[in-house]
């Protein structure tokens, strides 16, 4: 079984050498990864170009979907185009734990179907970023937990391990930003599917700007969140 490591990238020319190094020298189970870029003007398609001879299981990957692009196409390019029956979403700021991957590939081997990174549980921790976008994250995260009972207290959190069969039942309707990953639990909790969590501890960006738009997501994450009070979506 092979993991598929999807990183959608937009601008980040100086931070994609550091992931792919972390991938190499910490992600012991097989695997490839799928850089998806919306063109070929982004600076980010050239830095790993000259990389490719050195990180030979890296592939380039564009945007096809869409006109517009973006963050929601471009996880589900990734996931159409990979090849491996588990995939994982990482972002390119370096702002998650790669070490955790072989772990969380651990708990699908275990019978699991979605792996979710959490910053809310003992061992996790969230380090830098907004405080406004910390505070409805958890928020939303604990509540979705504690009142609904689903299977993480960090639904918000892009950075997730799928068995990739669940999206031949999921469709992800999300046209906003990383609220597709909120959209991705709830459904599947609502259809039945397993669904745990590891602890991880997320870092803030120190190169780059974030490409996080809270005030014009913030009412897409609210109209997922309703997604909870309903069933077989």
């Amino acid at each position: 079984m092979q993991i598929s490591i999807i990183i959608p990238v937009y601008h980040e020319e100086k931070n994609i050498e550091k992931v792919l190094k972390q991938i190499k020298s910490e992600v012991k189970t097989p695997h490839e990864t799928l850089i998806v870029y919306d063109t070929k003007r982004d600076p980010t398609f050239h830095t790993v170009t000259q990389l490719s001879n050195k990180y030979k299981n890296t592939k380039l990957v564009r945007n096809n979907i869409g006109s517009k692009k973006g963050v929601v196409n471009a996880i589900k390019t990734g996931i159409s185009q990979s090849k491996g029956e588990v995939v994982v979403i990482v972002m390119a700021d370096l702002s998650d734990e790669i070490s955790a991957i072989d772990k969380m590939f651990g708990l699908i081997q275990q019978g699991y179907d979605i792996i979710a990174a959490s910053r809310y549980i003992q061992g996790g921790k969230k380090v830098g970023g907004p405080i406004l976008k910390t505070y409805l994250s958890k928020v939303a995260g604990l509540s979705l937990h504690y009142i609904f009972k689903i299977p993480t207290r960090d639904a918000t959190n892009a950075y997730k391990m799928y068995r990739k069969s669940i999206f031949r039942d999921i469709r992800i309707e999300s046209t906003g930003g990383f609220e597709y990953s909120l959209e991705i639990v709830l459904k599947a909790y609502n259809k039945g599917y397993k669904i745990t969590e590891i602890p991880t501890i997320w870092y803030d960006r120190m190169e780059g700007k974030s490409n996080f738009k809270l005030i014009k997501w913030l009412p897409k994450y609210i109209k997922t969140y309703l997604l909870v009070f309903k069933k077989n979506e």
